[in-house]
């Protein structure tokens, strides 16, 4: 998915510049529009039909779900990893439920890129 650029380069339906809330707890990829707009007003204290995206990732870390809203109805994509994990920022205070990040750090979330190094696997044959 890229974000911003013209029709020629590949734009992508989501617009650049959006707030960026990513929620820092695992959440259920069963889940659809209507059920990740109610986690978007608990959790994230947001309106999921606000020009945001909404950013959410399993328990094992492999597929991430965002949800936005284009003026006309909800979009959810859903992306599933061929390998690695998507790695979420850490909360900034205590208790926090979500964060908003900047687009750099979606994009480097969105890729599957590691913030924090990542031990050697041993290999066992």
């Amino acid at each position: 998915m890229r974000r911003g650029g013209g029709a020629a380069r590949g734009r992508g339906v989501i617009a650049q510049g959006l707030p960026i809330y990513v929620a820092l707890e695992p959440v259920d990829m069963r889940l659809g529009s209507e059920r990740l707009g109610g986690l978007v007003r608990e959790r994230m204290r947001a309106e999921p039909r606000s020009r945001a995206l909404f950013c959410f990732v399993s328990k094992r870390g492999h597929s991430m779900k965002v949800l936005t809203w284009d003026g006309s109805g909800t979009i959810v994509i859903h992306k599933k990893l061929d390998a690695g994990r998507f790695e979420l920022p850490r909360a900034t205070g205590a208790g926090e439920q979500h964060v908003v990040v900047s687009d750099a750090i979606f994009e480097a979330i969105h890729k599957g890129v590691a913030f924090t190094p990542r031990a050697a696997r041993r290999r066992v044959h």
